[in-house]
């Protein structure tokens, strides 16, 4: 991702003509304005006494027991989030980077998944002490993928998403087989700021001023980084230590937010723009009304829910809010974010060597789509273990044949969208799945599956449809201006992603049976698909594939800038809304046939790149090879693990092609 050291424009707005500390009072008004309504409408009586002591009355028992706690909890959780923010923003020169990029709040997640099942008994020490483990073991997982390549940048967000999806991978196969067991960590993993007692804050406050203490020590050493790497070297600055401090301070904060509540959306990306946005420009000043935003921002999101959520018949838990209030304001702040996308795309973007012959390397790999095809089909688990079929056995073949063709069809779709998205926008974080496609179109069929109780299979593909093309008009609206510049177009991605990631923590924690359906689905099973369908998806992967190759051109002259683009005679404007339409529909097509996968778009291209796939049009084939091979291995494999039960095929692409992505970069 090319590297963001002033990622604003300065256009005198509201925002600047407010400051910092204008926004913050404003906030500040309106949450005392949310807490005086609490009190009139519950007939509470507000005591600042009941702060230090429960009192005599009930009143004043609630308020010290629940109310206090839970808005000094949202407050501390709300400034660490977005010191935190802050912090990663800077050493990564990143407006995109937030404390949910890095892995650590799916390996928190994870931690108190496994130890629930496994060792119960660690629950009983303290949750917050099992999530921070597991939030700090999944960044040293990071540290040690990119400590070789002196934590650069671009490097450590990658590495951070592949361990963050590889993590969330797991997690979802242990919800699908233990769905009753881990039903509080749905909840829990959507942000919950409940509060019983003290114990929480008390466990909190400390950690926070060591983090802000630590990060207001770095703030000088930091600011280096605006810098680029050649000159702050040339400084005598160590930029692996350097880094290692600062990722260091935002991971211990985020992992203790993490472990006390849960998981928080938005707060850690949104604080930091606004306060950048309003003129806050030195790192300190960041720092700290950053912080001050963050904690307000939070505070008056849990006021809000609590107030306008009592009458709803689902739990509606804050973290989830946070996603569904910041996406509109991620949204609202595009326009005012200075990007640099049009400039060349530097080393770090790409990864791998040239293969000498890269045709003969894709002759391999068909030979291994058709060896691993013939394996799908006539070896398996049978009720007499495993059996090898004979061609004569149809009954079973046409039940595998259907799981298959999808499979193989749906990883060329995401492989061929994968490979455009991340060439057009010369970003290796990109993915059809962060440009929101895919989920719109899950926002839509998750809807549909809980307001109708057996929606017909075309009424999933109609609103499925519906919701991608809508996603899709979202997407040219909010860019037509800018001329679709890549880093634009994946910043309005992720603001639609969060949204999905929060309408599906909403529903997944309501308790709902039917979220079990949905869970499956967006894991990437290909268990219900029939054979019409599957013919209909390997067909438009073929036909898509043919249709993507004519644009090679355009992908081997983008990655080098916008003028020199323009120079050789291609219309960028033009350029960049047929690659996006390509992707749209290559991504929507995979979606509604086998759910929003998380992995395949992503690692499809980079595998292909590593084995030294290098120009666009050997990268396109490459991918399409490399991710059909994948989805039919982990269909197969998924199929066979844990017989009669199974691993849906999207996640088991992720956990198998993660395991290689993670080798792959240790490597490097």
């Amino acid at each position: 991702m090319p590297d963001v050291t002033l990622p604003y424009t300065r256009r005198r707005g509201l925002l600047t003509r407010l400051g910092p500390p204008g926004i913050c009072l404003l906030l500040a008004l309106v949450l005392a304005a949310l807490i005086a309504r609490t009190f009139a409408t519950e007939g509470l009586e507000l005591s600042l006494a009941a702060l230090f002591s429960p009192g005599d009355t009930l009143s004043q028992t609630v308020l010290h027991y629940s109310w206090w706690p839970r808005l000094v909890m949202a407050l501390l959780a709300g400034a660490g989030l977005s010191l935190a923010g802050v912090l990663m923003q800077q050493v990564l020169r990143n407006p995109l980077a937030s404390p949910t990029t890095l892995g650590i709040t799916q390996g928190a997640s994870l931690a108190l998944m496994t130890a629930t099942l496994t060792a119960p008994g660690l629950m009983v020490w303290g949750r917050e002490w099992v999530a921070l483990g597991g939030g700090i073991g999944a960044m040293a997982l990071v540290f040690a993928l990119t400590w070789k390549r002196d934590f650069a940048p671009v490097v450590v967000v990658l590495a951070g998403l592949v361990v963050n999806l590889y993590a969330a991978a797991l997690g979802v196969v242990l919800l699908l087989f233990y769905q009753e067991e881990l039903k509080g960590i749905l909840i829990w993993g959507a942000g919950s700021l409940s509060q019983n007692d003290w114990s929480g804050t008390g466990f909190l406050l400390p950690r926070l001023l060591v983090g802000i203490g630590l990060a207001l020590l770095l703030s000088r050493a930091l600011r280096v980084l605006e810098l680029d790497d050649a000159s702050a070297a040339s400084l005598g600055v160590s930029l692996r230590w350097l880094r290692v401090g600062g990722l260091g301070v935002a991971i211990f904060l985020t992992a203790c937010v993490v472990s006390a509540v849960g998981v928080i959306g938005f707060i850690g990306l949104a604080a930091p723009a606004i306060v950048r946005l309003a003129g806050a420009r030195r790192l300190v000043q960041r720092l700290l009304w950053g912080s001050l935003l963050g904690a307000l921002m939070l505070a008056i999101t849990d006021q809000s829910v609590q107030q306008f959520t009592q009458n709803f018949p689902m739990l509606i838990p804050t973290g989830a809010t946070a996603a569904l209030l910041g996406a509109p304001l991620l949204l609202w702040l595009l326009p005012r974010l200075k990007l640099t996308s049009d400039r060349p795309a530097s080393r770090s973007a790409s990864i791998g060597k040239r293969h000498p012959a890269p045709w003969r390397l894709a002759l391999i790999l068909l030979g291994s789509i058709v060896l691993a095809s013939l394996l799908a089909l006539l070896l398996g688990h049978g009720d007499q273990g495993w059996q090898w079929l004979s061609p004569g056995q149809w009954d079973i073949i046409q039940w595998r044949l259907p799981r298959l063709l999808a499979a193989a069809g749906s990883g060329v779709l995401l492989a061929i969208a994968g490979t455009l998205i991340q060439r057009l926008s010369a970003n290796p974080m990109a993915s059809p799945e962060v440009l929101g496609i895919s989920g719109g179109a899950a926002i839509a069929l998750m809807i549909t599956i809980f307001v109708n109780r057996s929606p017909s299979q075309w009424t999933l593909l109609g609103v499925g449809t519906l919701g991608a093309a809508i996603t899709l008009l979202a997407l040219i609206l909010l860019n037509r201006r800018s001329g679709f510049l890549p880093e634009r177009l994946l910043l309005s991605g992720v603001a639609i992603t969060a949204l999905f990631d929060a309408v599906r923590a909403v529903l997944l924690a309501g308790g709902d049976p039917r979220g079990i359906q949905v869970l499956a689905w967006l894991s990437g099973s290909t268990y219900y698909v029939d054979l019409p369908t599957a013919t209909v998806i390997i067909l438009l992967a073929l036909l898509l594939g043919a249709a993507s190759l004519p644009f090679a051109r355009w992908l081997d002259i983008l990655p080098l800038g916008a003028a020199t683009a323009r120079g050789l005679g291609i219309h960028l404007t033009l350029a960049r809304l047929a690659l996006l339409g390509l992707v749209a529909l290559l991504t929507a097509c995979a979606t509604l046939v086998v759910g929003p996968l998380s992995f395949i778009g992503l690692l499809a291209p980079h595998l292909a790149r590593l084995l030294g796939f290098a120009r666009a049009r050997q990268h396109l084939v490459g991918a399409m090879l490399v991710g059909a091979l994948l989805m039919i291995s982990a269909d197969w494999i998924g199929r066979q693990l844990l017989f009669p039960q199974e691993i849906p095929a999207g996640l088991m692409a992720s956990l198998i092609g993660g395991a290689y992505f993670l080798w792959s970069l240790r490597r490097l």
